[in-house]
């Protein structure tokens, strides 16, 4: 079962490859990810924060439009807003305010759902898109729960790779897939969700 934070993976892929918007199918990065290692792939869980439309009204847009076709496509997606932090500078003598963005819940979301959808037997492997390391607490409950239930339970976590990328780790305790260029490329999704100008 694929669990994608969508911004994290986004980000990252950004820095490695040069990808300037989400252009990634999650379907088809996820089925190539388990063809890679022998998997069956089943549900895909997609997570990602969406920007106040009074904030930015291309992006805004944008994960309304791409939002709506992932759930056509069958995929379960859970959104957050994106919260904002105002902060106020001196620059030569002038104030200006200085807007950073910032994701609230949704590495917990990924983490609880993990943890949950284990329990119920849903997956034998969660593939988790994202570098964040928050996520590494999952990795110890999704163990004993293994215990508990007397099977194999693997946690693998796939992230872009490459000379330009800020970071070539996974998250601790996983098993890691590292994505290179000509794969992650090969599982572009062809459409622009970008309002048209």
């Amino acid at each position: 079962m694929a669990f994608f934070d969508g911004q994290n993976l986004y980000q990252h892929a950004m820095a490695a490859f040069g990808h300037y918007h989400p252009n990634y199918d999650p379907i088809k990065l996820h089925n190539a990810v388990c063809e890679a290692n022998g998997w069956t792939p089943n549900l895909v869980r997609f997570y990602t924060g969406v920007p106040d439309r009074s904030e930015s009204q291309m992006w805004s847009a944008y994960w309304s439009n791409r939002v709506l076709a992932m759930k056509r496509a069958g995929i379960v997606v859970t959104t957050r807003p994106i919260r904002y932090r105002k902060e106020k500078f001196i620059v030569d003598g002038t104030s200006q305010i200085h807007t950073t963005p910032q994701e609230k819940g949704i590495d917990v979301r990924i983490a609880l759902d993990i943890v949950s959808l284990a329990r119920k037997r849903q997956f034998n492997v969660a593939v988790i898109y994202s570098q964040d390391q928050d996520l590494a607490e999952v990795v110890q409950e999704v163990r004993e729960i293994s215990i508990e239930q007397d099977r194999w339970i693997g946690i693998c976590c796939a992230f872009p790779v490459g000379p330009h990328a800020t970071s070539n780790r996974g998250i601790d305790r996983t098993d890691w897939f590292g994505m290179d260029q000509t794969f992650y490329d090969a599982c572009l999704d062809p459409r622009d969700y970008r309002p048209k100008r």
